[in-house]
């Protein structure tokens, strides 16, 4: 049976969805050598496709060796198209095809880290991109340095300084594909298995395990409402690394303040270890200015990453790190092994777009907008669940975390939500360290509009009254 679904939503041409679904059949055996396939105008009707996209997926599986056609009589599945471990032992007759239409998914999803990106600054962005294309040099259009065009680096340094309170030159910064690179490769230049990495518990999980992959061993230090427990923190002599998010805890939302700073800092000098300051998303602050950077109380040990996914989109796979200097040769040949250098022409444009000011528009008006979602959600969770939740991490950021009385966010739970229409995020899946979290979970308001949230906390109401009846009886 020639199983085929179609969907119109995919940035995939619908060519490529049938070659590869035929393809795929032929090679697990599910159409056996010799097997008839439906005719190109047969199989365009069934779809409700042209006929000539068809064509064109029969020709490609033809040309690739998968089928054969014979004149007056149809295309066969051809012999020795089938990989040995997929082979079924008995040939089944064939039968018509059938088309699986796409159900349109209704859920509503509280995802966390993710901007507005219907609200991404696009019409802009466009005629800056053609702008750089139309009167750039050549050169733009070749192999770029690994540490990022110079361009973007100097427009970086005097913002991270005027706005972050970072000390450093151009030279000094690595562009990088997205904040998890940087971290990546600050990971791989400094830790060993024979190394010690002090983390914040909870963690985010990608890059738990970009640490875990070095070998090395993870201390995870839990975080309260002030940020890490610097306290708690020892002085050994194979602590290399001392990763944190001071100025919006990951996930918690809290601020470290000076005094635990300081700390940090003196365990750095007194160790020689490194501090990796991830600040992901500080530039949505709604109490007062954005917090000023660790980097800049000793900037010759404290590698500091942050990333322009969650300011303008994901898409541009733009990231960067500002690197203490005898380390930047060493980070900017891993960025040249890993993939030579992030894309040169999204940059020039990026700098562009910030030196003409859109940028920090662009952060005003998205503020703003910000705010009135985080707003919403409170005030939903106000009327729907008075005096049974409480809310922290909401000064910083496209995310705040909700702690609930008498509900546990387990994987039945979640799965009931999610089934109800809602995805929430528990903060325990993100603690080394389990227990501590049980009754609180993320909700991202980034990429969610006012309508969206009103309709998924009424969603996540019905769905926890109903468990909480049936925990009752």
């Amino acid at each position: 049976m020639l199983w085929l679904s179609i969907d119109r939503n995919k940035n995939i041409p619908l060519i490529r969805q049938i070659y590869e679904q035929i393809r795929l059949q032929i090679i697990q055996g599910e159409m056996y050598q010799g097997e008839k396939l439906p005719s190109t105008r047969e199989l365009a009707e069934t779809l409700k496709v042209s006929r000539n996209v068809v064509l064109e997926a029969y020709d490609q599986l033809s040309a690739e060796g998968y089928m054969t056609s014979l004149m007056g009589s149809g295309s066969y599945v051809a012999d020795g198209a089938c990989l040995k471990q997929f082979r079924l032992e008995q040939p089944r007759q064939a039968e018509p095809v059938y088309f699986l239409p796409t159900q349109p998914q209704n859920l509503i999803d509280f995802q966390f880290g993710v901007p507005a990106l219907d609200l991404f600054p696009g019409k802009k962005w466009g005629q800056i991109y053609r702008s750089v294309c139309n009167s750039s040099p050549v050169s733009i259009f070749g192999y770029g340095e690994p540490e990022g065009r110079e361009e973007l680096r100097q427009v970086l340094a005097h913002y991270l300084t005027r706005n972050r309170g970072v000390y450093c030159e151009p030279d000094q910064i690595i562009i990088t594909t997205g904040a998890m690179q940087a971290i990546f490769i600050i990971a791989n230049v400094l830790l060993s298995s024979k190394d010690t990495i002090v983390s914040e518990d909870p963690l985010n999980r990608n890059i738990r395990q970009i640490f875990t992959d070095t070998g090395a061993k993870i201390l995870p230090i839990p975080v309260d409402e002030q940020g890490i427990q610097t306290n708690l923190v020892q002085s050994t002599k194979d602590l290399r690394l001392i990763y944190i998010t001071p100025s919006h805890q990951f996930p918690l939302g809290s601020t470290l303040p000076i005094q635990r700073r300081i700390e940090l800092v003196e365990t750095a000098r007194k160790t020689g270890c490194y501090i990796l300051e991830d600040n992901y998303d500080n530039e949505f602050r709604f109490e007062g200015t954005p917090v000023s950077s660790l980097q800049g109380l000793e900037p010759e040990l404290v590698f500091y990453v942050g990333t322009f996914s969650k300011i303008l989109s994901p898409a541009l796979r733009i990231g960067y790190m500002v690197v203490p200097r005898k380390l930047i040769n060493s980070c900017r040949r891993y960025k040249d092994l890993l993939d030579h250098h992030s894309p040169s022409l999204n940059q020039l444009v990026l700098t562009q777009f910030i030196e003409q000011g859109y940028f920090e528009r662009h952060i005003a008006k998205m503020k703003k907008v910000y705010r009135k979602r985080q707003e919403t959600i409170i005030k939903s969770l106000t009327e729907l669940f008075p005096g049974e939740y409480k809310v922290s991490g909401h000064s910083t950021g496209l995310h705040l975390i909700v702690e609930f009385d008498h509900i546990e966010f387990n994987d039945e739970v979640n799965k009931r939500l999610k089934e109800a229409g809602i995805v929430v995020y528990p903060v325990e899946m993100y603690a080394i360290n389990k227990g501590r979290f049980k009754n609180r979970i993320m909700l991202g308001y980034g990429n969610v509009n006012e309508e969206q949230i009103v309709e998924g906390m009424k969603r996540m109401k019905e769905c926890l009254d109903i468990i909480r009846t049936s925990y009752s009886r």
